[in-house]
C-alpha cells in the first residue's frame, strides 16, 4: 500500500496536473510555439503531434533518467539530442506505417520535435535529477500540458476556417452566404498568424483567471 501510495503521491500527481495549468509548457513557459502554429489548423494533424511529443518527451525523460548518473556532464547534451533522434525517428516510422496521411500533412514537423525546447527543457530541469517514475509522469504531464492548447486550438482554426471538425460538418451549409445565409469561413483562421492570436487569447485567458501568473 506504501508503495501505491509513493507512487501515486500528491506530488507526484502535481507534475501531471502542473502543466495543464500553472505551468503550462506553451501559454506559461512559452516553449513549443513553433508546432502550434504550424500543426493546428485541423484538430486530427494536432491530435497526433500532441500524441507523438508526449510519448517521445515521457518515454526520453525514462532513459535520461535511468542513465542519469552514468552520463558525462560533458557530453550530456549529445547523449539527450541522440536519445531524442532516435525516439523520433521510431514515431515518424510508426506515422507512416499506420496513419501515412496525416504523417503527410505533419511533414517535416515530425523530425522538428527533435528541437522542440520542452523536451530539452525537462531532460535538463527535470529527468537529470529525478528518478524513472517521476520523470515518466513529468513528461506525460508536459505532453498533455502542450498537446491541450493545440487541441484547442485546433478545434477553433478548423471549425471557424473549415466550418467542419474532423472530416464533420458543423456549421450547416443552410447558414452559408452561397445559400442564402448569413455565414462564410474565416480563411484567415487555417494561416499561421491567427494560430497565434489563438494560443494569446488562451494566454490572456489563463491569466485574468490566475493572477499568481501575471504577478510572476
Amino acid at each position: 500500500m506504501s508503495d501505491r501510495e509513493s507512487l501515486f503521491s500528491k506530488k507526484n500527481l502535481s507534475l501531471l496536473s502542473g502543466p495543464m495549468n500553472s505551468n503550462n509548457p506553451i501559454t506559461v513557459q512559452v516553449l513549443g510555439i513553433c508546432s502550434a502554429l504550424a500543426v493546428t489548423a485541423q484538430l486530427k494533424p494536432a491530435i497526433v503531434m500532441a500524441i507523438s511529443v508526449t510519448l517521445v518527451v515521457a518515454f526520453a525523460n525514462v532513459i535520461i533518467s535511468v542513465l542519469r548518473n552514468t552520463i558525462p556532464n560533458r557530453i550530456r547534451i549529445i547523449v539527450q539530442l541522440v536519445v531524442i533522434a532516435a525516439l523520433v525517428i521510431l514515431v515518424d516510422q510508426v506515422l507512416k506505417a499506420y496513419v501515412y496521411d496525416v504523417s503527410k500533412q505533419l511533414s517535416v514537423f515530425v523530425g522538428l520535435i527533435i528541437t522542440n525546447c520542452i523536451l530539452m527543457g525537462r531532460l535538463e530541469a527535470f529527468a537529470l535529477g529525478n528518478r524513472p517514475w517521476p520523470s515518466f509522469l513529468d513528461g506525460i504531464g508536459n505532453g498533455a500540458g502542450y498537446g491541450a492548447i493545440l487541441v484547442i486550438v485546433g478545434i477553433f482554426r478548423e471549425i471557424l476556417g473549415s466550418g467542419s471538425l474532423m472530416g464533420v460538418r458543423i456549421i450547416p451549409e443552410s447558414w452559408y452566404i452561397a445559400n442564402g445565409g448569413f455565414y462564410s469561413n474565416n480563411g484567415m483562421m487555417i494561416l499561421p498568424p491567427m494560430a497565434l492570436v489563438t494560443v494569446g487569447v488562451i494566454i490572456w485567458v489563463q491569466r485574468s483567471k490566475n493572477r499568481k501568473l501575471i504577478e510572476d
